[in-house]
């Protein structure tokens, strides 16, 4: 039986709708009064029998800061999916995305060495990964520096990988991503859903960052053949496409039949930006916005290689344009519904 810490984000309601569409048990563990609505919602986008689909999951209450309940949800499990981690590039959630990401990830791991016998698949991120100094693809090879200025969450993904690998020595059976920018249906205000409705309302500017970008559906058809596999002890860079933020936007403006943004956010205005959210957060205690490491996320051109993974499980990762088709279709559909009801 499968148990999917962290179902009801992006990646890990995909997962689940993959394994329950090969007819896999699945247990899903969710924080007390967390809402479940997301999973349902994402079984909709694709299936017509999501109710049918969504009655079929079991649950357990707890929270990856709590071991005990960790270890009380392991009953019965053979496969773990450690998809749950906290997002932020704001300098005031350090504590907190170390406390969630790293601290947690240790008692997933030391819940999973306690009950013996299973395997673990951690989503990390290309922010655990080093840099290419020659302008080459970054591979799994390349090596994290601590001497190069890092965002505060990719310190908390990094430290999380050293987590797995810890375990991995104590006798720990697990596979690491490393996914790119994820693309997919989710809740249209966080991740990378945003970007869908920021292009649709008129988003204006867009910077000239490069990076990788994947469909979300990839990530766990990926994520359940290596589990199924004999691999283990290993990571792989999960990513479909090397593009631009401005081909992105372009793209998704394009599907969504609306202008794309027209100026380029440079440098300098960027900066301004910062500083101005950074008076508006001190003066409001709002938290920022914008950052020294949002600014470095959406400007930094860093290509990323998937060789790895490809000639592992021959894998054929979907087109990019066909991936944002099919989101735009999903956001306008959902709109359109909205705006019957």
């Amino acid at each position: 039986m499968n148990l999917v810490i962290g179902g009801t984000g992006l990646v890990g309601s995909h997962l689940i709708l993959e394994l329950l569409s090969r007819e896999e048990k699945v247990k899903v563990f969710v924080r007390p009064g967390s809402s479940k609505n997301q999973i349902l919602q994402t079984f909709r986008y694709y299936n017509n029998e999501a109710q049918i689909l969504f009655d079929k999951l079991e649950w357990v209450e707890g929270n990856i800061m709590d071991y005990s309940s960790i270890v009380n949800a392991l009953e019965g499990i053979s496969r773990v999916y450690h998809c749950a981690a906290m997002v932020s590039f704001s300098p005031g959630d350090k504590d907190l995305l170390l406390r969630n990401n790293v601290d947690g990830t240790a008692n997933v791991v030391n819940a999973c060495l306690k009950k013996k016998e299973v395997k673990l698949c951690f989503v990390s991120s290309i922010a655990a990964l080093g840099h290419s100094e020659d302008s080459e693809e970054v591979t799994e090879a390349h090596s994290w520096k601590p001497t190069i200025k890092r965002s505060i969450y990719s310190v908390s993904k990094f430290k999380s990988e050293m987590e797995i690998w810890r375990g991995i020595e104590e006798g720990l059976e697990a596979v690491i991503i490393n996914p790119s920018v994820i693309i997919g249906p989710g809740n249209w205000k966080n991740s990378s859903s945003a970007f869908f409705p920021l292009v649709y309302k008129g988003l204006k500017f867009y910077t000239h960052g490069v990076t990788g970008f994947v469909d979300v559906r990839d990530v766990a058809e990926i994520m359940i053949q290596l589990m199924n596999s004999g691999v283990k002890n290993d990571r792989f860079i999960v990513s479909a496409k090397n593009a631009s933020f401005k081909e992105l936007f372009h793209l998704i403006a394009k599907a969504l039949n609306v202008s794309p943004p027209k100026y380029e956010a440079t440098p300098l205005l960027l900066n301004i930006a910062s500083r101005l959210d950074g008076i508006k957060s001190a003066i409001t205690s709002s938290q920022r916005k914008i950052s020294d490491d949002t600014i470095s996320a959406a400007t930094s051109q860093n290509a990323y290689s998937n060789r790895k993974i490809r000639e592992l499980l021959g894998f054929e990762f979907r087109n990019m344009e066909q991936t944002i088709n099919d989101c735009a279709g999903f956001y306008l559909g959902q709109m359109w519904n909205k705006g019957k009801s």
